[in-house]
Formats: structure tokens, sequence, C-alpha cells
């Protein structure tokens, strides 16, 4: 058995699994569309971009994967595995080749998102992939007309230091690590009463918006909040609209669930980390203590019979 990165003799390969693919990365299909398209493979083979595509072959049988990387980003995200039958042998080697490049990247861990009840859950644990959070992707449905009275505001650099605080009262400390504090402030916010009480993370694509929302758990979150989302995002041209909302925040299903949004198949967040964490004794110099005679005295003043009157 082989595993070693795509060439363009592989093309062939793609298109004859394009259909047969098993998405690992919700954000990047709902945004950018077909991970297996022609245009899409064709940038992947850039060398100067971060995203290696590999093909694993065995006694005929084929297994094609891909990792992309972000700029700056601590970790790297599986995009997808196909034709959805292969062996677990292909498997665990071709993440396991995956894995060494995101490595090679610098990335500290690699993400992947599956649904609960595919057969790859199964071999990403088996690879060495841990369930973190569980997460559902809703499609905004254009059905209620959006409250005036409703606005969201885009952010400015100014928000970053709010935005991270309210980033770090709903991200349990656990899962920071894979899920970062966010670093530029992109996106929307709502005030109350000078506060801001949420923040929608926005990634943009030409077939579609992913909103990643973080709102406060004490704000009066009413269903007109999620409807004006729509109306409020800049640069929108009339792309579909998916709210990703995770398992620390699962009370928003119900508000989404009101307003008649499409759910998806709840899907299973996972990690492999790549690096560990260790926590090296270094040992401080000792202060050195000299002895109360090695000290300099205090020089005496000898008072003149003068100077005490």
């Amino acid at each position: 058995m082989s595993v070693r990165l795509l060439d363009l003799l592989d093309l062939i390969n793609l298109y004859h699994y394009r259909q047969q693919v098993i998405v690992l990365d919700s954000a990047r299909l709902l945004t950018r569309g077909s991970l297996m398209g022609l245009p899409s493979m064709l940038s992947y083979l850039n060398p100067r971009r971060e995203v290696a595509t590999a093909i694993s072959m065995q006694k005929g049988a084929v297994l094609i994967g891909q990792v992309t990387h972000s700029n700056a980003s601590q970790h790297a995200n599986l995009a997808f595995l196909a034709p959805e039958e292969s062996s677990p042998t292909m498997q665990a080697s071709l993440l396991d080749f995956l894995s060494v490049q995101a490595g090679e990247w610098g990335c500290q861990s690699l993400l992947a998102e599956v649904d609960e009840c595919s057969p790859v859950f199964k071999a990403l644990r088996q690879s060495g992939f841990s369930m973190y959070a569980w997460q559902r992707v809703w499609k905004l449905n254009d059905l209620a007309e959006p409250n005036s009275a409703i606005l969201w505001n885009e952010t400015v650099d100014s928000d970053l230091i709010s935005i991270q605080n309210l980033y770090n009262l709903i991200v349990p400390a656990m899962l920071q690590p894979m899920e970062p504090l966010p670093h530029h402030a992109a996106g929307l916010i709502f005030r109350q009463e000078g506060e801001i009480q949420a923040y929608i993370s926005l990634k943009y694509g030409p077939v579609g918006i992913w909103a990643q929302p973080f709102i406060h758990p004490d704000a009066a979150c009413l269903p007109e909040w999620m409807t004006a989302i729509q109306t409020s995002i800049p640069n929108r041209r009339n792309r579909p609209v998916y709210v990703c909302v995770r398992s620390y925040q699962a009370w928003l299903e119900s508000i989404l669930e009101e307003l008649s949004a499409s759910a998806g198949e709840r899907q299973a967040v996972m990690v492999r980390h790549l690096a560990v964490r260790k926590f090296v004794e270094e040992a401080l110099p000792a202060n050195k203590v000299e002895p109360a005679w090695a000290k300099p005295a205090t020089p005496l003043t000898r008072i003149k019979p003068g100077d005490a009157e």
C-alpha cells in the first residue's frame, strides 16, 4: 500500500469519486461548494497554499483525503475523504499521512466534523481523534419580516477586547485550545445598554455565508435577533446564511426552530492532538544570603555639644 500527495495524473480518480465524498469541514463546503470539483482541485495543487491532498492505493482500491490550514491558525482541518467505502487499513494510513502534513505546517491539532452516524466516525476514533463537542448547522430561511428596531452593527477594531471577554464567558476553558480567541474583530455585534451581548463571526464564500454565534447566556435573546441577521450582513448578495450552533450554546436551537430554519444532521466535532504540552522544571538561582556582619555598618556621626541644643 502506498500513500502520497496528489498529482495531475490522479485527476481522473477525483472525477470518478466526486459523488462519493464524505465532507469533514462543513464551513468549507457550504461557503465554497463542491470540494472535489476540477477548479477546486487545480487551485489545491498550488504549492504556495497550505492544502495537502493525498491518495492511498492498495490492490486497485483508492482512497483520497485532504487537509487544509489557514494562516496563523494553531490547527488544521480535514476537508474530506472519498470514496465513502474503504478499508480500515487504508483509512488509518491516509489519516496518519495527512496528520504528518499538518504537523509539518506547525499545527498543534487536526480537526474534523463528521455525522455521528457516519462510518468514518469509527475510523477517526481508531486513528486517535476524540470528540470534544457536537454541532448542528441551521440554514436561515427568508420567511419572516425582520424587525427594523433590531440592529446588528459591523465590528470595529476597538470591539476586540469586549468580543474576547464575551468569548471567554461562553466557550468552556477546556475547549479553548481547539477554538482559540478571535484575534480580529470581523463580523457583527449586538449591543444592549452599551454592552456587547452578542457577536457573530462571519466567513464568506461564493455560494454561502457561515455564521458562528457567541451570545451571552444572560442576554434577553429574542427570535427577532436571529431574523435580523440576514438583513444586517454586509455584502450578502442573496447568498444563503448558515448558522453553526455548538453544544455549549445548544439553547439557540429552540430559537432557530421557531424561525422555521432548516436543521442539518448533528455532527461530532473531533480533534487529534499533534503536539503534547510538557512542563519543564527549571532550577531558579538561589539568592545569595550574606551574614549580618558582612554588611557594611551604618557610619556613626558624632554629635557636637552645640548640635544638641
